[in-house]
């Protein structure tokens, strides 16, 4: 029976509820907004498989042989304008997918559903791809997508599967054994936020206009300085890291799951087929793809990645580099965030406070971090905001700026 004593040992990834046969498993949401395994102790007979399948607790049985070092590292950019404007970075997932879907297959990512929690959803026409595309800074339901993938694979569907590396840990630990029809893409991850804040969040912004859109990462002023955005009827709002309170708890390291701090999954050694993340430091590789419209960084580790890429190189702007190029300080494949000392006290505050008396509290937005996004946004606009940032982190000793 599986029991969580210490949050940190759970990354809320379903595997324990999807492989209990009695269903005796639920994921409950506790007073962060995170779930966490549940066991109904009256119907579970104690048979340990959702001890077995677990990402944390199976750490020592999984085969070593089944972790991969990447074999081609990869910049790769979508072709098509709209693709690439809708996409976090370069839109090289929308590729992937696509080929498996004219394989007659489905894949599986995170998208928002109808009550606006964002859940892992599965689709099979290359028409409903944009559901996926641009980043959800939160953590997705996985719900029965494992169990669902599982018998897709059975019927003999070509699947790929997107998330986070503990989703797809907790995916490939519930197959249990590989199939050669899945694809598996890993997201670089920061860490997760909580649905709970975002639901708190939406609820605020709500009461300045009723938006029926919402993007973690827009591009509206380029792809180095992406805003958070909210659209409906005839309102926008865009705010990036430095004045949207959402994003600055999720930056600052409070609105992160605690699990994440100590994250087991940061390792360039996986077992997915492709990692993909951004690329904002493009101009070291490529000055042609540096155009301030995304990069995606790709870590291809299969034979069944390698394919892929070939068969969609008409579709992508594909540049191979070299993998040690690749991952070079890139902290968040081998670094875990460190918590912000007040995490604690601001979800306690969250859950008694008004929303907005609590994130400015924690949050103030100052003139400085005005002037801060002024100057962020002309110098996006005039081409000079990675110019900026490396003289900026020179003169500071390589420190970000302080949330």
């Amino acid at each position: 029976m599986i029991r969580i004593t210490d949050k940190k040992n759970c990354c809320g990834c379903w595997a324990c509820a999807e492989i209990c046969a009695r269903h005796s498993i639920r994921m409950v949401e506790d007073n962060e907004g995170y779930r966490y395994p549940v066991v109904d102790a009256e119907t579970c007979t104690d048979c340990g498989a959702c001890e077995s399948v677990c990402p944390l607790l199976s750490e020592k049985i999984i085969k070593k042989e089944s972790y991969k070092e990447p074999v081609n590292a990869f910049l790769a950019q979508n072709r098509d304008e709209k693709v690439l404007r809708e996409s976090t970075s370069g839109g090289a997932f929308s590729a992937i997918a696509n080929w498996v879907i004219r394989k007659g297959g489905v894949v599986y990512g995170a998208a928002f559903g109808a009550d606006g929690e964002v859940i892992h959803v599965a689709v099979d026409t290359i028409d409903e791809l944009y559901r996926f595309r641009n980043s959800k800074y939160v953590q997705s339901l996985i719900g029965d997508a494992y169990s669902n993938t599982r018998k897709l694979l059975l019927a003999g569907k070509w699947v790929c599967f997107s998330g986070t590396p503990c989703q797809l840990e907790g995916l490939l630990n519930y197959l249990r054994r590989p199939y050669d029809k899945l694809v598996t893409v890993d997201v670089v991850c920061r860490a997760v936020p909580s649905p709970l804040v975002l639901r708190k969040y939406i609820e605020m912004q709500r009461k300045y206009f009723d938006f029926t859109d919402l993007k973690f990462r827009n591009k509206r002023y380029g792809y180095k300085y992406s805003s958070m955005s909210l659209s409906g009827g005839n309102k926008e709002y865009h705010e990036g890291i430095d004045t949207d309170y959402y994003l600055r708890t999720f930056f600052a390291g409070v609105n992160i799951r605690p699990s994440c701090t100590d994250c087991k999954f940061r390792s360039v050694v996986r077992r997915t087929d492709f990692t993909i993340w951004d690329c904002f430091d493009v101009y070291r590789f490529n000055s042609k793809l540096d155009n301030d419209k995304g990069v995606t960084r790709i870590l291809a580790r299969t034979w069944k990645a390698e394919n892929i890429l070939r068969e969609v190189s008409h579709e992508l702007k594909l540049v191979e580099i070299g993998i040690d190029q690749a991952v070079s300080g890139v902290k968040e494949l081998v670094k875990s965030p460190v918590p912000h000392p007040l995490r604690s006290n601001f979800f306690k505050d969250l859950v008694v406070m008004d929303t907005e008396k609590c994130f400015k509290k924690y949050f103030p937005i100052t003139i400085r971090h005005r002037i801060e996004k002024q100057v962020r946004i002309c110098s996006a606009r005039l081409g000079i905001y990675q110019t900026m940032k490396r003289i900026f982190l020179i003169v500071n000793k390589g420190k970000a700026i302080k949330r």
